[in-house]
């Protein structure tokens, strides 16, 4: 039963009450709230009838729970259906970004407009303000399915366009062309280690993904049937690697190479060996690129040497994904089909394919031209 009280104010006379809304479970204590500003004593009656209703029904407790809470209620939930390296991805995002923004605030307060205003001030802060916006839903959505809310306040929020998006701007070139393959590979082989030349190469000649070749070990290739399976990769966590299933289905395949590619391969396990065997190491190399520890290669150490190699050379700049798009675009002017790409690439989604498609080289539509020009000959 709840109390009832008469107080003055500088405006009056005022009525409130105090109620038992609970036991807290750790000192067994009774938990009181008070609900003051009521003008007459019946006012105060009614409003304790419904705060005892909303008790009873339990939304009382869902009203009091803050976006951190149940973000911890969906994490615990979420983190075990998710790989390590997304699981380090997503905490950074939600630790860095949106548990500063959102979690110490009721969730049931959280509105439209704050929602708004919190991807508006990092838009200016950071490029992927899309990501947290998708991310920061998930609880909502989780605290939707609890009947926590009624309503995902993230739903409708707009990501703004940063000034320069407006800008006309010629796109950069994230491939290589044909020439420019040949120029980068006929300096790696002079200029690098056989290890590094063989890393590049394979990057240029199978578009495996780099964490997909740092994980590849030489029981993932058959030499007499020409092919290598792909079904893992590598990602480091504190310095530690740690090596998870390729992150999706698609991503497991098996690829056919050429015989010159299997040539190389060849070569390099021979070389490998032996210069273990200098080392006096007798133990099989597990992987195809190695440390002098045994270790497989750091994950960042494609992108640095090639960065240097790159500016050293004065090469046509790209990234190490750059390099599979190198390699889908080469294919492409081969006369690959779309989906022969697809599946080569792993790519699940065959518009991640086309949009490569969209960026082939100028070569290719050089061709493209002249064909049209061939068909329509008339005399």
């Amino acid at each position: 039963m709840a109390s009832y009280q008469k107080y003055k104010t500088k405006q009056g006379e005022k009525w409130m009450f105090k109620l038992i809304v609970g036991i807290d479970p750790g000192t067994g204590k009774k938990i009181m709230t008070t609900r003051r500003g009521f003008k007459t004593k019946k006012e105060a009656q009614a409003a304790y009838l419904n705060l005892r209703q909303e008790i009873e029904s339990g939304l009382h407790v869902k009203q009091s729970l803050t976006y951190e809470d149940v973000f911890k209620e969906w994490w615990g939930i979420h983190s075990r259906t998710i790989k390590p390296s997304t699981i380090y991805s997503k905490q950074s995002k939600f630790r860095k970004h949106i548990l500063p923004k959102f979690g110490k605030l009721k969730i049931k307060d959280i509105s439209k407009g704050y929602c708004q205003r919190m991807i508006n001030d990092l838009s200016n802060e950071i490029d992927s303000v899309n990501d947290i916006k998708i991310q920061a839903s998930l609880v909502f959505k989780y605290a939707i399915k609890m009947d926590y809310i009624l309503k995902n306040p993230m739903e409708y929020v707009t990501i703004p366009k940063k000034e320069e998006s407006f800008l006309a701007k010629s796109e950069e070139r994230n491939y290589w062309t044909k020439n420019e393959i040949r120029d980068f590979l006929i300096l790696a082989k002079k200029h690098m280690s056989k290890q590094n030349f063989m890393m590049y190469y394979l990057l240029i000649y199978t578009g495996m993904r780099k964490g997909e070749l740092i994980a590849l070990t030489w029981d993932d290739i058959d030499l007499n049937e020409q092919t290598i399976n792909i079904n893992k990769t590598m990602f480091f966590e504190k310095g530690k690697e740690i090596i998870q299933t390729a992150k999706k289905y698609a991503s497991n395949r098996k690829i056919d190479i050429d015989s010159q590619t299997t040539k190389h391969l060849f070569n390099w396990r021979t070389k490998q060996k032996e210069a273990l065997l200098a080392d006096g190491i007798v133990s099989k190399p597990p992987n195809v690129l190695l440390r002098a520890d045994m270790r497989p290669i750091r994950l960042a150490y494609p992108n640095e040497l090639l960065n240097s190699f790159m500016t050293v050379y004065d090469l046509h700049r790209i990234t190490i994904h750059g390099l599979r798009h190198t390699h889908a675009s080469m294919l492409f002017e081969a006369g690959a089909s779309i989906k022969e790409v697809q599946v080569r690439l792993g790519h699940k989604d065959i518009q991640t394919t086309m949009n490569i498609y969209t960026h082939v080289t100028k070569t290719m539509s050089k061709k493209t031209a002249e064909n049209f020009l061939n068909y329509m000959q008339l005399e």
